[in-house]
């Protein structure tokens, strides 16, 4: 797997709104993957989720994760990053689920209950799959 900086055209492609999964390890070392949200900001994927979902337990505990990304009209074509969360922050404006939310349906969060929280995702390597079966996407 190529080391970051990513080529020019996955970095295009991250700037989209595509459906995404990220794994994490269980405390038992298996994954455990989920769908979400993600943006992509200066090099780094930033994620948001609900202060009870599991996967924030198991990225306390180890932050090394992985995230798939997928061409939203053509599934073959997608971007797997592996790296490390490497900062945890209250989001209790939620500001960063609105962003998340408007980048994905064009209205913020429904959900004002309670804060979030996000993760910012450090990618270390990537693999991508292209059109065609190359490398560089569309």
């Amino acid at each position: 797997m190529p080391l970051m900086p990513l080529p020019r055209e996955w970095d295009t492609f991250l700037s989209r709104a595509n459906p995404a999964v990220i794994a994490t390890i269980r405390k038992d070392g298996s994954p455990h993957s989920v769908a979400t949200w993600y943006d992509w900001h200066k090099g780094r994927i930033m994620l948001n989720m609900d202060p009870k979902r599991v996967r924030l337990e198991h990225i306390r505990r180890d932050p090394r994760v992985a995230l798939t990304v997928f061409d939203k009209q053509e599934w073959e074509i997608h971007l797997s990053l592996l790296g490390r969360i490497v900062e945890i922050t209250d989001d209790y404006t939620l500001e960063d689920i609105d962003r998340l939310a408007i980048r994905y349906t064009r209205m913020p969060f429904g959900n004002r209950d309670h804060g979030r929280i996000t993760a910012w995702m450090e990618p270390e390597r990537w693999h991508g799959w292209g059109q065609d079966g190359n490398l560089v996407p569309r």
